[in-house]
C-alpha cells in the first residue's frame, strides 16, 4: 500500500474510499516494497528506464499491486485499462485490444498498460489472447496474482513477462499509513495499543487495515468519541479481531508449542497448535516454512519421507489457498507429530559448521583432487584415487576422504529410531571394513 503526503483534506472528497483517498501519486510516495521499489532496485530502475515493460507482479493482498500498476502508467503517460479476470473474459481484452490500436494510432501515439488483476483466474486460452498484442508491443501487460505464476500462468505468457515477488508490509509500514490517515484528519487518535492491535489484525495488508480504519472512524463519529481505545475497539470489531499480536510474545510462545509438540510425537497437541495459529491469523506460508524445518529438525533421516511430504504440503498450499490448502498443513503436522524422531543430522551439521569457522582451510589431498588437464595429471591430481564402484560391495575399504592428519571428526551419529537404525548398522559394518585395512593412524 502506499500513502501520498500532498493529498486533499478527506473533507473534500467525503464519498471516496479512504484507500483511493490515500492513494499514492508519485513512486515516492509508496509506503513499502523498498526490496523491489528502493533506489537501484530492479522495479524502480524499471520506472527510471522510460520504457514500461510486461511483468507480473505476485502478492499477497493489499500490498500495493493496483497501485504500482497505475503508477507505472502515470510514470509513462500511457493509458491505463483495468480488466478483472474474476469478472471479465476475452470480450474484455478484446475491446483493450481496439482502446490500445486506438491509442496507438491516434494523434498523441500514446501507449497503453492493460492491468489484469487476479490473472490466474483467467484460463490458459484467455491467457493466450494477450499474446501476440504484447509480442507486437501494443500494449505493455500486467498481471496481479496472489498464486504462484509458476503454476498459474502459462508458460508462453510467463516467459514474456518479468516477475516481481512483493512482501506484507511491516509492522512499521502500516504504522506509517495510520500516521497518514490521521494527518488526512480521517479518524480520530489511537492510543498506542491500539495501534498495535490494528496492525496485528491486519497482517500486511494495507487495504484491509484501511478498510477497518474507515469501520472505526464512522462508528466513532456516530458515538461523538474523541479518540478511539484498545477496549472500546474490541467492543466494535468483536471476533474480527486477532486472538494474539503476530510477531509479538504470544505469537513466538504458540510457534514453539507446535514445534514441541511435534516433536513430542503428540499429533493432538500439536493440531491444536497449529490451528489455534491458523484461526489467530498466522500466515499459512509462515507455518508451512516452519514444517519443512521441523522435517529437517526433529525427523531427519529416521523418516526422510517426512521433509518431502512437508515441501508437499506447501506445495498444495501454494495452488489451493486458504481454507483448502490448510487441510494439507494439518496433514503435514499428524504426520510429523507420529514420524520416528532423530536430530542427529542437525547436530551433524552444526558441528561440522562450528569445525570449519574454528579451523583454517586444510587442503584438499592429492588423491581427492580433479585432474582434467595433462599438467595436473603430472602434479599427481588424482593420482591413487580409488573408484569405489570398482570394489568389492561398490566400498574402496580403507579409502580415507578428509583432509590429510584429520582425524575423523564423527560429526553424524545415528540414533537408534526409524531408519536411522538401519543407516547405524550399515555405518557400523562399513567402519568395520575400514579399521580391518588401516593403521592404528588411519593411513591405509
Amino acid at each position: 500500500m502506499t500513502g501520498p503526503h500532498d493529498l486533499k483534506p478527506a473533507a473534500a472528497t467525503p464519498h471516496q474510499p479512504l484507500a483511493e483517498r490515500l492513494r499514492p501519486r508519485t513512486l515516492a510516495e509508496v509506503i513499502g516494497q523498498q526490496h523491489v521499489l528502493g533506489p537501484g532496485m530492479p522495479l524502480r530502475l524499471a520506472f527510471e528506464s522510460g520504457r514500461p515493460h510486461s511483468c507480473i507482479l505476485w502478492g499477497p493482498p493489499g500490498v500495493g499491486k493496483t497501485t504500482i500498476a497505475r503508477l507505472m502508467a502515470d510514470a509513462f503517460d500511457a493509458q491505463f485499462i483495468s480488466i478483472s479476470a474474476v469478472l471479465g473474459g476475452v470480450k474484455d481484452i478484446r475491446e483493450a485490444v481496439e482502446q490500445a490500436t486506438a491509442a496507438r494510432d491516434g494523434l498523441l501515439q500514446q501507449r497503453t498498460i492493460v492491468f489484469v488483476d487476479e490473472v490466474h483466474r483467467f484460463n490458459k486460452s484467455q491467457q493466450d489472447a494477450f499474446l501476440p498484442h504484447v509480442e507486437s508491443g501494443l500494449f505493455t501487460f500486467i498481471g496481479a496474482t496472489t498464486e504462484n505464476p509458476s503454476f498459474e500462468v502459462n508458460s508462453a505468457l510467463l516467459s514474456r513477462a518479468a516477475v516481481y515477488v512483493l512482501q506484507p508490509l511491516s509492522s512499521d509500514d502500516l504504522k506509517q499509513i495510520v500516521a497518514l490517515a490521521q494527518a488526512h484528519q480521517a479518524l480520530p487518535a489511537i492510543e498506542d495499543i491500539a495501534i498495535e492491535r490494528l496492525v496485528a489484525y491486519a497482517d500486511g495488508d494495507a487495504r484491509r487495515l484501511l478498510n477497518t480504519l474507515e469501520t472505526l472512524a464512522m462508528a466513532a463519529a456516530q458515538q461523538q468519541l474523541g479518540d478511539i481505545r484498545d477496549d472500546w475497539l474490541l467492543q466494535v470489531l468483536g471476533e474480527q479481531m486477532r486472538r494474539y499480536d503476530k510477531g509479538g510474545e504470544q505469537f513466538y510462545d504458540t510457534i514453539s508449542a507446535l514445534h514441541k509438540s511435534v516433536r513430542g510425537s503428540d499429533p493432538d497437541a500439536a493440531l491444536y497448535w497449529l490451528v489455534r495459529m491458523l484461526d489467530g491469523g498466522a500466515d499459512p506460508r509462515y507455518m508451512a516454512r516452519r514444517l519443512v524445518r521441523m522435517a529437517s529438525e526433529d525427523i531427519g533421516l529416521a523418516d526422510p519421507r517426512a521433509l518431502r511430504l512437508a515441501l508437499d504440503a506447501t506445495e498444495v498450499y501454494e495452488r489451493l489457498g486458504s481454507p483448502e490448502g490448510e487441510l494439507a498443513l494439518a496433514e503435514c503436522v499428524i504426520y510429523l507429530a507420529v514420524a520416528p524422531k532423530s536430530n542427529a543430522v542437525y547436530k551433524a551439521y552444526n558441528a561440522a559448521r562450528a569445525l570449519v569457522k574454528s579451523e583454517g582451510t586444510r587442503p584438499v589431498p592429492m588423491h581427492l583432487r580433479n585432474a582434467p588437464t595433462q599438467l595436473m595429471q603430472q602434479l599427481d591430481y588424482g593420482r591413487g584415487y580409488r573408484y569405489a564402484h570398482d570394489e568389492d560391495g561398490g566400498f574402496a575399504a580403507g579409502e580415507r576422504y578428509l583432509p590429510d592428519g584429520m582425524a575423523e571428526p564423527g560429526f553424524y551419529q545415528p540414533v537408534r529410531r526409524g531408519l536411522e537404525i538401519k543407516i547405524a548398522d550399515k555405518l557400523d559394518q562399513l567402519r568395520a571394513r575400514n579399521a580391518s585395512v588401516r593403521t592404528p593412524d588411519g593411513e591405509r
